[in-house]
């Protein structure tokens, strides 16, 4: 089967969906392999990479005659329109964001997947683009902020006075938090954590941080590892709690996500005016509205004294570490669905029952339809 790969379109996006290196593991399979031009150029892979990979390098129209489509975002219009029918897509597609590019999709009859959907079992560990991004993305945002603030993170002892380090306050535990957390400690900065799920508590401490407990955190309803339903009474106690220590706060990380839906408002304009002059905020959750009333969408802007950093797309500030994560990932996705012969399509199995989103002109996703049914 062939193999394309399409350059991204996305504003900003600087990823590519494989690298040479991942090309030669594919290629030793008897997968053939099509580049569009130029489509690795922001990561740092240049067109004579892909060919000294074995790749051949060609226009989008030619690439999207592939049968199967690789990309790091979900295709365009354009670009579904110009796959053939019948043809395999594999993506960050977010399906449940995408309702007309699914029309097309099951239209011409594309059986597409989505990374984004990679259950999170061991098996699957390997394939799990969410977190080998969302990892990055942690860190990148400490990076950020530590630019930002006009003062250092660790504790300091000199001649002329002691410098007191900086403190650091994380909403989320999830992958991107935990990562914040851990190169925030390795900064030396003093850092506390808040998370609607108190199984997190366990992992937070082993990286040096506080977690911070919240009254009836026990009520929070999990799945998969992601907070699915949390209460009012919840959160007007979370809310609380993050009144009294952003005050204190040099850095405020966020990261809180509730899949399928907006983006949980943990910040508020008071808080914000409340906070230190010349502290920073990183809303990671910017692209889903924001944890943060006042983050502006790949902006940074200052209000109150504070600055906000918006940046939507973190991963693709890293693009060359964050295009071989993402490339092992897809490609270990792909040949756990197909080899060079063609697809199992076993469709109970868990992983390809997870991930594909349409198939033979049908929406099969179970998630997706309950989300785009609403």
């Amino acid at each position: 089967m062939k193999i394309g790969v399409l350059r991204e379109s996305k504003e900003m996006e600087r990823r590519v969906a494989l690298t040479p290196e991942l090309v030669k593991q594919l290629i030793k399979k008897d997968f053939t392999i099509v580049i569009e031009e130029s489509a690795g150029e922001a990561s740092n892979f240049t067109d004579d990479d892909y060919r000294s990979a074995g790749a051949t390098l060609a226009s989008k129209q030619e690439v999207c005659k592939s049968d199967i489509i690789l990309k790091v975002n979900a295709p365009d219009i354009s670009e579904a329109e110009m796959m053939k029918e019948e043809a395999v897509s594999i993506s960050l597609l977010y399906a449940y964001t995408q309702p007309e590019l699914l029309e097309i999709f099951k239209r011409r009859r594309i059986s597409a997947f989505s990374m984004d959907a990679v259950p999170r079992i061991s098996r699957a560990q390997k394939m799990d683009a969410l977190s080998s991004q969302a990892n990055l993305a942690g860190y990148k945002a400490v990076i950020m902020a530590a630019n930002a603030l006009g003062k250092i993170f660790p504790l300091m002892m000199t001649a002329a006075g002691t410098i007191t380090p900086t403190k650091v306050l994380i909403f989320g535990a999830g992958v991107a938090g935990l990562q914040a957390i851990a190169t925030a400690k390795r900064l030396g900065a003093v850092v506390e954590v808040s998370d609607v799920r108190p199984e997190t508590k366990e992992q937070v401490e082993s990286l040096g941080g506080r977690f911070l407990v919240v009254e009836g955190a026990e009520e929070v309803k999990t799945e998969g590892g992601y907070a699915r339903e949390v209460s009012g009474d919840f959160l007007a106690r979370q809310k609380q709690l993050i009144e009294d220590r952003i005050k204190d706060a040099d850095v405020v990380i966020t990261t809180a996500l509730v899949m399928g839906k907006r983006s949980p408002m943990l910040v508020t304009e008071d808080m914000v005016k409340s906070m230190k002059p010349g502290s920073v905020i990183v809303d990671m959750a910017v692209e889903s509205g924001g944890n943060c009333e006042l983050s502006e969408m790949n902006q940074t802007v200052i209000k109150h004294g504070v600055t906000i950093i918006g940046e939507s797309n973190l991963p693709a500030l890293l693009p060359v570490n964050a295009s071989q994560l993402y490339a092992t990932n897809i490609s270990t996705l792909l040949l756990h669905l197909a080899s060079a012969e063609g697809f199992k399509w076993e469709l109970d199995e868990e992983i390809t029952q997870g991930t594909l989103i349409t198939h033979r002109g049908e929406l099969v996703h179970a998630f997706t339809k309950n989300i785009l049914n609403q």
